[in-house]
């Protein structure tokens, strides 16, 4: 069931992503030929006015097929004859309909939560190897770390973990006093009983507090905008070789993952709980990846609709957008092949565990 309800929640959210773009096609008069629900061969069609609206038999993704998206037509209704800014609207409302999406789940899970824990030192260790009188003080707040703001009790730990150095750059607030505390030396290296090397740090943080409506809606949008912030550090580490392709899921291995999630949860409710955090965190993913300038993503296109409007301004003609579907086009095969690729490994990786 488990692995049932994460395809339905991975569905859904490319779903909600592609209603985006039809809602906001329809609010600005741009033709919509079919609005799709999954993929592969229809189910159920019905058309209604000039749309044509499916259900289709294999549950991931779906789409939103406008008139004139990548050519020209004569219809006066078509994508290519809308202002720009109306087209970049509705190719960046599917990433905005994810982000909301992302949103109302982290709404859903942080709003009744009446308790938060703030990133503040609550203890020091026999082990520090820092003066925490002339340093970190007791009761100071964390509010940077390497140059990362912390949004999050955890995301000390997570920043502390992909920069696994013995100083670092911290920012606190102390008092109402904003200090800084450059190379900042914050652990030591402990040696364990395999003779394997790992770095100690001497100090505890966590500090409970009970919060009202708004404080609970700021950390619903901490949460989320944490999350944005932890998928521009997976790219990065992407970029700049700390991970590679191999630790990419696509959407066999991350409705694997939704699944072994669910799996160890101790109880249903909380295998829904965690299947739903998961959830929000994919909607986010969605949101980012979908607006980076890649060709044949949203992000692609709106670079492209950017870099001809400009153009077309400039010279006073019209560009043939027959070049920028060539453009797409390639990109999408390209990001077909390499989907293919990250799904035939989350597939063996599976069957190999």
């Amino acid at each position: 069931m488990s692995i049932v309800f994460a395809i339905l929640l991975f569905s859904l959210l490319i779903f909600i992503h592609e209603l985006g773009h039809f809602v906001a096609a329809k609010l600005f008069g741009v033709q919509v030929n079919e609005f799709s629900m999954f993929m592969g061969p229809a189910i159920f069609k019905k058309q209604v006015g000039q749309t044509l609206y499916s259900i289709r038999c294999i549950p991931i993704g779906g789409y939103c097929a406008m008139e004139g998206e990548d050519a020209d037509t004569d219809s006066p209704n078509s994508f290519q004859k809308a202002a720009w800014w109306k087209r970049l609207i509705i190719l960046a409302a599917g990433a905005f309909m994810n982000f909301i999406a992302g949103l109302l789940i982290f709404a859903i899970l942080y709003l009744p939560v009446g308790q938060v824990a703030d990133p503040v030192i609550s203890q020091f260790t026999d082990c520090c190897t820092f003066n925490h009188e002339a340093g970190l003080q007791l009761g100071d707040e964390i509010v940077e770390l390497d140059g990362e703001r912390i949004y999050l009790n955890s995301d000390i730990s997570m920043i502390l973990q992909l920069n696994p150095t013995v100083n670092h750059d911290v920012v606190v607030m102390r008092n109402g006093e904003r200090l800084v505390f450059d190379d900042l030396p914050m652990a030591h290296t402990h040696v364990d009983e395999d003779g394997k090397e790992y770095l100690h740090y001497g100090f505890g943080y966590g500090k409970t507090r009970q919060v009202g409506f708004w404080g609970r809606l700021e950390q619903v949008w901490k949460v989320t905008v944490d999350n944005v912030r932890i998928v521009r550090l997976s790219l990065q580490m992407l970029v700049g070789g700390q991970a590679s392709v191999a630790d990419v899921s696509g959407p066999v291995g991350i409705v694997q993952m939704m699944s072994d999630v669910a799996a160890s949860s101790d109880t249903a409710l909380n295998a829904f709980l965690n299947l739903l955090s998961f959830g929000g965190m994919i909607a986010v993913n969605l949101a980012v990846m979908n607006l980076l300038p890649i060709p044949a993503l949203d992000g692609g296109r709106i670079v492209g609709l950017l870099l001809t409007t400009g153009i077309e301004a400039v010279t006073k003609k019209k560009l043939n957008p027959k070049i920028e579907g060539y453009i797409h086009g390639a990109g999408m095969i390209l990001l077909l092949a390499l989907m293919a690729l990250i799904m035939f490994k989350d597939i063996f990786v599976i069957f190999k565990g």
